[in-house]
C-alpha cells in the first residue's frame, strides 16, 4: 500500500499501534507540551467552547453521549509523562460523568452574571497535561426544561477547530439517538490519534525530517525575526497572550470585487486577501521581507479526517513585498 503526505510516497499504511509499548507523542503535541512549559499561567492553549441550548434537555442522554465520546476518542482521555527522559502518552480508561450547576434560583441578572463567571473561570481554569482530565464539560442549568449552557474545554495538545466541529456534529447525533432509545448511530474507528503519532515518527526517521528540516531552513534563511510594527504601547520581553480579536463584515461591493478580481486572475479569495494584508504589514511596519503564518488543518490522508487531536500546523508564508 501506498500513501502520498506532502509530496513523498510512504510505503507503510497507518496501523494500531500496540498499545502495551510505551506511545510517543506527535509532533505536534510535543511542541504545545513544550510550550505549556514555558506558559507560567497554563491556560494560553485552553481551547474553550460554549453552547447555549434551548428547551428541555435530558441529562442522561447527554451524560451518555459524552462517555461515548470519550470511548470512541482516546485522544480526550489521554495524558502526557516523562518516562525515563522521554516523552509518552497515556490512555485512561473510559470513565465519564457530566457536572450540572444549577443556577435557576437566581434573579436574572444575578443568573447572567454567574455564568459568566463561570465562562470566565473556565477559560482560566488551567489544564495539568500529566494528571489531566484534558477534556472538561460542565452543564449550567439556568431555567430547568427551557434554558442551559453547555460549557466545553479543552487543551489544544489533544484537539484543533476540526476536532470542535467534530465534537459538536458527533454529540448531536449521539444525543439524537440515546434520547430516542437507539444505539450509537457512529461507526466505529479503526484508528486513534496515538496510532498516527506513531506512525508519524517512524516516517519522520525515515529521512524525511532530514529534508523537510533543510527545505524550511533555506526557505526562511534570511527572514527578519520581528515585524516592526508602530503600535501604541511596546512589545513585552515576555509574550503574555493579552491580545484581543475585532470582527467585521466587508461591504457587499467589496466582495463582489473581490470575486472578480479573483476570477480575472484565477486566484482564491485567501491568496489575494493574504497579498493585501502582506502589502499593509509593509506600509506599516517599513520592511519589505514578510513572513505571515497561517493555520493549516493537516488532515491529507482520509484516514485523518474522523479522528479527534491535534493535526493543524503553521505555515509560514513568505513574501518579498515592494511598494510602487
Amino acid at each position: 500500500t501506498f500513501l502520498q503526505m506532502n509530496g513523498m510516497v510512504l510505503t507503510s499504511p497507518i496501523s494500531c499501534a500496540d498499545r502495551s509499548q510505551p506511545l510517543p507523542l506527535s509532533s505536534a503535541q510535543e511542541r504545545l507540551w513544550f510550550l505549556d512549559q514555558l506558559d507560567e499561567s497554563h491556560s494560553a492553549y485552553n481551547m474553550p467552547e460554549l453552547m447555549r441550548l434551548r428547551g428541555p434537555v435530558g441529562r442522561e442522554a447527554l451524560e451518555w453521549s459524552f462517555a461515548e465520546l470519550v470511548r470512541r476518542h482516546e485522544v480526550l482521555r489521554t495524558t502526557f509523562e516523562v518516562q525515563d527522559g522521554v516523552l509518552v502518552q497515556r490512555i485512561a480508561p473510559p470513565v465519564w460523568s457530566l457536572p450540572v450547576v444549577d443556577l435557576s434560583i437566581l434573579e436574572p441578572a444575578a443568573r447572567e452574571a454567574a455564568v459568566e463567571r463561570l465562562v470566565e473561570a473556565e477559560v482560566r481554569h488551567a489544564f495539568n497535561l500529566s494528571v489531566g482530565p484534558l477534556f472538561r464539560a460542565t452543564l449550567l442549568c439556568l431555567l430547568p426544561g427551557a434554558e442551559y449552557v453547555l460549557l466545553l474545554n479543552m487543551h489544544h495538545a489533544i484537539s484543533d477547530a476540526w476536532s470542535l466541529d467534530l465534537l459538536q456534529r458527533e454529540l448531536s447525533l449521539l444525543y439524537g439517538a440515546f434520547t430516542a432509545g437507539k444505539p450509537s448511530p457512529l461507526p466505529e474507528l479503526s484508528l486513534q490519534y496515538a496510532d498516527v503519532a506513531l506512525w508519524q515518527r517512524r516516517w519522520l526517521a525515515e529521512g524525511v525530517r532530514e529534508a523537510q528540516l533543510a527545505w524550511w531552513q533555506a526557505h526562511l534563511a534570511g527572514a527578519p525575526d520581528l515585524l516592526t510594527l508602530p503600535t501604541d504601547r511596546p512589545r513585552p520581553p515576555v509574550q503574555r497572550f493579552r491580545g484581543a480579536t475585532h470582527t467585521f463584515d466587508l461591504p457587499e461591493e467589496v466582495t463582489v470585487g473581490l470575486r472578480g478580481l479573483n476570477q480575472r486572475y484565477g486566484v482564491t479569495s485567501f491568496m489575494t486577501l493574504l497579498a493585501a494584508f502582506q502589502v499593509l504589514l509593509m506600509r506599516y511596519s517599513n520592511q519589505s521581507d514578510i513572513v505571515v503564518g497561517s493555520p493549516v488543518a493537516g488532515r491529507n490522508l482520509l484516514e485523518l479526517e474522523p479522528l479527534f487531536g491535534l493535526f493543524v500546523i503553521t505555515l509560514a508564508l513568505r513574501s518579498q513585498v515592494q511598494d510602487s
